[in-house]
């Protein structure tokens, strides 16, 4: 399929600007009726402020540039204003309400109503055909609190259908899925087309993109780059992808890297992990795990099978005495009952979830940055301002975090860059143990390889870190060791050269008798 044929949408020459910030620059892009057209980049291309143009999040006005869609010029001041036209943008931050039913976020500011009455029958009959569309087994009454992330999403969709979606538009659609609930979205964007509807999918897992797209447009630092035709004589692979959003080919997605391994500075043994409210469900169960200064150690497992609960349970976070099992440092066994004792012997851990427990998005590099270990620069409980400034700034030079400065609020820097800072943060703590969770979550290949290089140089430094990721390749490609959880049960561990992802899969998927679910 190509964008010369039948287009629905046009985008030509769009500029956005925002204070001392060029955020697009003469972008050009064409879509197709009835295609999936992926948008990509790195973190701080434009892929997310060209679709809030398109989508009236920025009205018209606030950029230069034509919209046409379906053969007419379209200028909207409101996100109304294009859903009216059948534009709908589901954003990577979900916007639903979770006190509220599904059928009543559905139908949210486009209610089933007479002369000011909702129609609860005709609600709820609307919305189950909605929900049985995109293939999502709830009730209509169903709280949205009680739902997974996975679920969400699908009441998101089942919402811009019912708006009558002509085009939909999805702004990192599965960065926080698990595998089953990605390719059930996947399933149902490639259903959705088959019905007519045009989708712009914006995502960095580019396996998904090269699956699903028709077309993709790369934007590099605010431009349109090229539009690559994906099912083409020569299907387009993830590194022609890669080579177009950093303007260079990555032959290793992996910096080299070779270990210098010391003495075990992390040891857990029989760590056994009850739900803090469900003291009846483990979470983690009879776990072993050791990390050796200079040593990165890898976490795989599936979702839900205890790893994050494995690593806040080491950090003294939420579990308290529902936690069993020894935990040793350098040989000793500690007792550690709360985050403050955590980082006070030498633990951190860079959560899953930067932007609501990683960071504080209001505030800006300096406070980010100081904040897990105050005292450092503070005397008698006053923080010396000067010492602050010079600490985050010498840590903004070294991680090379992009920011004219560290009064920069770190709401506003990309994925790549806040992760920088928490690196950062934890980094100032000064620990020997640092436990990385999902720590390239929603990052660009070309910001990702930054963080490895950055892993590898605390390795160097003689830290012991622990990585919990859920791409194998990740895995494979910086971890010296790889332990394997199911079921809240580390299942095998095996060395790097001995690593496939088959073999960890296979791990990732056994039951508690020993055999493969």
């Amino acid at each position: 399929m190509t964008t010369d044929t039948n287009p629905i949408l046009r985008m030509r020459g769009i500029t956005k600007t925002f204070p001392g910030v060029m955020a697009l620059q003469d972008v050009t892009m064409t879509v197709a009726a009835g295609e999936v057209h992926a948008v990509c980049g790195e973190n701080g291309a434009g892929k997310s402020t060209l679709m809030k143009v398109l989508s009236g999040v920025y009205p018209h006005g606030s950029y230069s540039g034509d919209i046409v869609f379906e053969g007419q010029p379209c200028q909207f001041r409101t996100i109304r204003d294009s859903e009216e036209r059948g534009i709908v943008i589901i954003h990577q931050e979900l916007a639903l309400s979770p006190y509220l039913s599904i059928a009543e976020n559905i139908f949210l500011g486009n209610e089933r109503a007479s002369r000011g009455v909702i129609n609860w029958t005709q609600t709820n009959k609307q919305a189950a055909a909605l929900l049985a569309r995109v293939g999502l087994d709830e009730q209509p009454d169903t709280k949205v609190m009680d739902l997974g992330v996975g679920k969400q999403q699908l009441v998101e969709i089942a919402k811009a259908l019912s708006k009558r979606v002509k085009l939909l538009i999805l702004d990192e659609p599965t960065a926080a899925l698990n595998d089953e609930d990605s390719a059930h979205l996947l399933d149902l964007i490639r259903q959705l087309q088959q019905q007519g509807i045009t989708s712009i999918i914006i995502s960095h897992k580019l396996n998904e993109i090269a699956a699903i797209a028709d077309t993709t447009t790369v934007l590099r630092d605010g431009r349109s780059i090229e539009t690559l035709e994906m099912n083409g004589p020569e299907p387009v692979t993830e590194d022609r992808i890669i080579r177009g959003m950093v303007g260079r080919d990555l032959a290793h997605r992996f910096p080299g890297h070779t270990p210098t391994i010391g003495a075990e500075i992390l040891r857990v043994e029989g760590w056994t992990v009850h739900h803090p409210i469900d003291r009846h469900r483990t979470v983690v169960d009879n776990a072993a795990l050791s990390v050796r200064a200079g040593e990165i150690v890898g976490l795989a497992g599936l979702m839900g099978a205890g790893r994050t609960e494995l690593a806040m349970s080491i950090f003294g976070h939420s579990y308290g005495s529902s936690i069993s099992g020894q935990l040793y440092l350098h040989g000793n066994p500690v007792t550690i009952k709360s985050v403050d004792v955590a980082i006070a012997h030498g633990i951190a851990y860079a959560t899953e979830d930067r932007k609501h427990y990683g960071l504080n998005l209001i505030e800006d590099i300096k406070r980010n940055t100081t904040a897990a270990k105050l005292q450092r620069i503070a005397r008698f409980g006053v923080v010396d301002t000067a010492q602050e400034i010079t600490t985050a700034d010498r840590y903004r030079r070294e991680m090379r975090t992009k920011a004219e400065s560290v009064d920069v609020p770190v709401g506003k820097l990309s994925g790549g860059n806040q992760q920088k800072v928490v690196l950062s943060k934890w980094l100032f703590a000064e620990p020997e143990v640092l436990i990385l969770d999902e720590p390239t979550r929603g990052i660009d290949v070309g910001a990702k390889y930054e963080i490895y290089e950055i892993v590898n140089r605390l390795a160097d430094t003689g830290k012991a870190i622990l990585v919990i990721s859920s791409e194998l390749p990740e895995l494979l490609g910086i971890c010296d060791r790889i332990y394997a959880m199911s079921q809240g049960r580390i299942t095998g561990e095996i060395p790097r050269a001995e690593a496939t992802q088959e073999g960890l899969m296979r791990l990732m998927t056994m039951d508690k008798s020993g055999a493969v679910r």
